[in-house]
């Protein structure tokens, strides 16, 4: 006999197992434009490695991928991509100091947060471009203001010799000092998607709310795709 329990948390499995992958379906089929896979961004390359189909050459493509980091959470603990093996991650760039746009940025990832709390693909990454004022303690009080759930949502400090490169070279967007003027910050307003393979699938306004609804279905649509990879890899 399967206690109350134990039929809840298997009900909770099954709709997240299933939900996505119904729900790739319906978009799919209703043949919207932005419900199609999503596109893969930055740099590519043809690889030397091949698929023969029909009895021609079919060159795989190597895409780009984020490299691996050293930071730091709003814990103190050492996080790097590695650390989020097996998540899609939602990734902005943002200083505790900014003046209005971080923290409409960050209210709007909160609520988007919240839409997938159970869900354990999914998690959230916001990188300080102010290293020098954001240390882990600042970061901590800022996620609490938020009251970020420090399992699902990482607030990120490190030296600018890695954050800044990696926004340029990894993430492919803008961060730079401000100099001795904070507000003078250069940093990306744009949220960057990552599968589960390090690679960049969705760029999206943090500051709209359209966007950030398209954000929030391309999510359930990426999480489809995830699933599917797994249950092909079953087979």
């Amino acid at each position: 006999m399967v206690n109350n329990k134990t039929f809840k948390n298997i009900v909770i499995l099954v709709l997240i197992l299933v939900v996505p992958g119904f729900l790739y379906y319906l978009l799919q089929a209703k043949g919207k434009n932005r419900y199609k896979p999503l596109a893969i961004y930055g740099p590519k390359q043809v690889a030397k490695t091949f698929k023969t189909f029909h009895g021609k050459k079919i060159y795989d493509t190597v895409y780009h991928q984020i490299p691996d980091f050293k930071l730091y959470d709003q814990d103190n603990k050492l996080i790097t991509m590695k650390s989020f093996k097996g998540n899609i991650v939602l990734v902005n760039f943002f200083f505790t100091k900014c003046p209005v746009l971080c923290n409409e940025i960050n209210k709007n990832i909160d609520s988007l947060a919240s839409n997938f709390k159970n869900n354990t693909i999914v998690r959230f990454a916001s990188i300080t471009v102010d290293p020098a004022t954001d240390n882990t303690e600042v970061l901590k009080k800022y996620a609490n203001s938020l009251k970020a759930n420090e399992k699902q949502w990482k607030f990120l400090t490190g030296d600018t010799s890695v954050i800044y490169p990696l926004s340029r070279n990894g993430f492919l967007v803008t961060a730079a000092s401000g100099g001795n003027q904070p507000e003078n910050f250069i940093y990306s307003e744009k949220l960057i998607l990552i599968d589960q393979d390090r690679r960049i699938r969705g760029y999206y306004n943090g500051t709209s709310i359209n966007e950030m609804n398209k954000l929030n279905d391309e999510i359930k649509v990426l999480i489809a795709e995830e699933l599917r990879k797994v249950k092909s890899n079953l087979y």
